[in-house]
């Protein structure tokens, strides 16, 4: 495994890894994703093995434009108002895949329905450009486990797995993408990210739908297993009191007594600033040796229903 900063030199060495079927690990805007070329069936295979991902869980497919989108998908009405006001973007359609069956697929877990996104990170779009393919890319750590910001992260979970790493520093968001179902006529939303439900409604002027939360065994999009984004830690929800020897995940200027470890996800109470924390707290808290994680309460408005949701799936029992 090697690590680079993302030099256009790096990039261009990540780009012919990938065209030569191995895996390299890239920031986008929300977190850094694990990418193969979602072409090759064999480099898929290596992915979800590197990962320990249940092959039946579908992966996200990025390309670096609406055109390359719909190579792959057919763009519904609904899918081009979204891509218009938000790609490149931390959006993600889940839409139907073409009869070209360009992408492998392992990659769609054999659904007919493929997940696309276009990122905004200026160095996913530099690599998908100089791959020239649809890549791949879940978030770069083992399946189940809280999701990479920084290029550490990928090291410390994925090392053994990626043959390289572009290190383009801290992700900007911090939350995985939103998923949507535009397959139809109404958004239904899979998985709450960073596109709150609130702007996709704004846009199309239509009731957003949010889907059943989990399942387990055929899940149609990234993000609905019960237990993900998890720390080994266990976390106690909504506390307004810490326990001796648990760490706190603190939100907002009013915190309850406590002496021991302590993560503020935003001490002004900013909810785009603990949604770009949320992760990088969650490890460095499973690292304390604490005995269990107490978490204050989130406003569940605006990006809070999004980083609720990653929370009570990460303190679900294994």
């Amino acid at each position: 495994m090697t690590t680079l900063t993302a030099t256009p030199d790096a990039i261009k060495q990540a780009a012919a890894i990938l065209r030569a079927g191995g895996l390299v690990a890239f920031p986008t805007e929300t977190v850094y994703g694990l990418g193969a070329d979602a072409t090759n069936g064999f480099a898929v295979a290596a992915l979800y093995s590197a990962k320990g991902r249940p092959s039946f869980n579908p992966l996200i497919v990025h390309v670096p434009e609406t055109a390359a989108a719909a190579a792959v998908a057919t763009m519904t009405p609904l899918a081009q108002t979204l891509a218009d006001a938000f790609w490149p973007g931390p959006l993600t359609l889940v839409l139907a895949r073409r009869s070209n069956r360009i992408i492998a697929d392992l990659a769609t877990a054999g659904l007919d329905t493929v997940a696309v996104r276009v990122p905004a990170h200026p160095i996913a779009q530099a690599l998908l450009r100089a791959a020239d393919l649809p890549v791949a890319a879940p978030s770069a750590n083992r399946s189940g486990h809280v999701s990479p910001t920084l290029a550490a992260h990928v090291a410390t979970d994925l090392g053994l797995h990626v043959q390289l790493i572009l290190d383009g520093g801290a992700t900007r968001i911090g939350l995985e993408s939103t998923v949507l179902d535009a397959t139809g006529t109404d958004p239904v939303v899979l998985r709450l990210g960073a596109v709150t439900g609130e702007d996709i409604a704004r846009i199309t002027g239509r009731p957003v739908i949010l889907a059943a939360g989990e399942n387990d065994t055929a899940p149609v999009s990234p993000g609905m297993l019960t237990r993900h984004y998890a720390p080994n830690t266990r976390l106690r929800l909504d506390i307004h009191n810490v326990r001796a020897g648990e760490a706190l995940l603190a939100f907002g200027p009013d915190l309850p007594s406590h002496a021991g470890p302590m993560f503020n996800l935003s001490p002004a109470g900013d909810l785009a600033e603990a949604a770009a924390n949320l992760f990088a707290a969650l490890r460095d808290l499973d690292a304390s040796g604490a005995a269990a994680i107490a978490v204050m309460p989130i406003p569940a408005h605006g990006l809070g229903a999004a980083i609720n949701d990653r929370l009570t799936r990460a303190a679900r029992a294994a």
